[in-house]
C-alpha cells in the first residue's frame, strides 16, 4: 500500500469494459463499503467514466449513562 486510503483509485485503471464496470472498479467500491456501519459512499461519474469515489463515515456515540 502506498499510504493512500484503500478506496482511492490512485494508479488503477477503473475503465469500463464492454460488459460493464471493470473488476478493478467493483473492487474499489467494495473496499469503500467494507467495514462501513454508518455513512455513505458516493460515486462521481463524468462522461460515463467513474472519476471519484468518496467515503463518508459517521460514528454513532452511545447515550451517556445517568447516575
Amino acid at each position: 500500500m502506498t499510504g493512500h486510503a484503500p478506496w482511492t483509485a490512485e494508479g488503477r485503471d477503473l475503465s469500463h469494459t464492454s460488459d460493464g464496470p471493470s473488476i478493478a472498479l467493483l473492487a474499489e467500491v467494495s473496499d469503500a463499503l467494507r467495514g462501513l456501519k454508518f455513512g455513505q459512499v458516493t460515486i462521481t461519474v463524468q462522461d460515463g467514466v467513474v472519476v471519484q469515489i468518496d467515503r463518508l463515515e459517521k460514528y454513532r456515540l452511545g447515550k451517556p449513562e445517568l447516575t
